[in-house]
């Protein structure tokens, strides 16, 4: 199984100055597009010749070069982010113009190296695959509360029938199968489980 990327600890900044050109990076954790958009406001100069940036959410991604050369500033910030073994990340850099030119691949290396440096020097937080189940019905609360406690999984929902609980459940996706198990032992098989999400990105 292919390793899950990580997301940023905390918001974090680098600046690097390249020809008298000034690059400073922003980059954060996100939870959405729109939180990347959100820091975008935050962060950005008015008066900065540039304000390039990217984000990354699991198959969500954008970049804008902000009047950069199509392909130099947002494209490589991205590929920073992908590089680095980032998600749910957003990247910010601002550049101020200090007058000599830098070329296609000079920008290209400004913008991509200044968010690959930003992110390398970053705290990572792992981000934790989560799987979804439907666990019913189920009359021993007792049992049942301390194994999701057990098995780290949050009570999304729940709905009392006649012959017991069900509760739609998330948890880290390698609980399923012991979640299942010890279930299934203290019930003597007598409850369904079911999967809702297959375990992979990480769920929102």
């Amino acid at each position: 199984m292919a390793r899950m990327p990580d997301t940023l600890a905390t918001a974090v900044s680098h600046s690097l100055e390249i020809k008298h050109s000034r690059f400073i990076a922003h980059a954060a954790p996100i939870t959405d597009a729109g939180a990347a958009l959100q820091f975008l406001q935050q962060v950005a100069v008015p008066d900065a010749t540039h304000n390039c940036w990217a984000y990354r959410h699991g198959n969500d991604y954008r970049s804008s070069d902000d009047g950069e050369p199509a392909g130099t500033a947002g494209r490589p910030i991205l590929a920073a982010i992908d590089g680095q073994g980032f998600d749910r990340v957003m990247v910010v850099v601002i550049r101020w113009y200090g007058g000599i030119k830098l070329g296609a691949g000079g920008l290209v290396r400004a913008y991509g190296g200044t968010a690959a440096e930003c992110l390398r020097l970053s705290p990572r937080q792992p981000l934790i695959a989560l799987a979804e189940l439907d666990v019913h019905p189920f009359d021993d609360l007792g049992t049942l509360h301390a194994a999701l406690a057990a098995h780290l999984a949050e009570k999304q929902a729940e709905t009392f029938t006649p012959s017991g609980v069900s509760l739609h459940l998330r948890l880290p996706a390698d609980q399923v199968d012991p979640l299942k198990n010890r279930l299934r032992d203290a019930t003597r098989d007598r409850i369904r489980v079911e999967t809702r999400t297959e375990p992979g990105q990480p769920n929102d």
